[in-house]
């Protein structure tokens, strides 16, 4: 049975991207052959993504989940009916205003793997549905002040089991389980 999680880099301040949305600030930092590891875990069991459409209902570059490095079902939220989109060997399906029926059918297409929520509305929704089984965290030493938040708005208290903590280069890794 597959497991739904939350995969975000995040600042110590708990946003995903500043307010226009950039994340230049993820980048450049040292990183260590450890780093790299706990990333590509994650990256390695993820079987489907769930993830909020763009207002067109294209795949962009710069928009395409984990950089199309993966090659798994995705499944995008919208408000409009869409038919799926299939690019460089990765299916979009595009889920109508349902985000219980969208992890519905990310958990059947990645069997035994991970499902990973992108993005901060889509994460709070999910655990607000107490759809998520665990948080994957990388948190980088920058604090930004004002932003898109991961958290904020989540109007529900959610006790974490830490499973894991691991720190090398420059990010703390944290890896914990929403317990129910």
């Amino acid at each position: 049975m597959a497991t739904v999680i939350v995969h975000a880099t995040i600042t110590l301040d708990g946003f995903l991207a500043t307010e226009d949305g950039g994340v230049d600030w993820m980048f450049g930092r040292p990183s260590a052959p450890e780093d790299d590891a706990v990333v590509q875990t994650v990256i390695s069991r993820i079987g489907a993504v769930v993830g909020g459409a763009n207002k067109t209902q294209t795949i962009e570059d710069g928009e395409i989940p984990y950089g199309g490095m993966l090659k798994v079902p995705v499944y995008l939220m919208t408000h409009s009916a869409h038919e799926p989109i299939e690019r460089d060997g990765t299916t979009y399906n595009f889920v109508v205003d349902d985000i219980t029926e969208a992890v519905r059918l990310a958990t059947q297409a990645a069997g035994d793997g991970w499902v990973s929520l992108l993005g901060g509305t889509i994460s709070r929704q999910c655990l607000q549905l107490g759809l998520v089984d665990e948080l994957h965290l990388h948190v980088a030493p920058v604090l930004l002040g004002d932003g898109i938040s991961l958290f904020a708005g989540l109007g529900r208290h959610i006790e974490l089991e830490r499973l894991d903590t691991s720190a090398f280069a420059s990010e703390a890794h944290l890896h914990y389980r929403v317990l129910r």
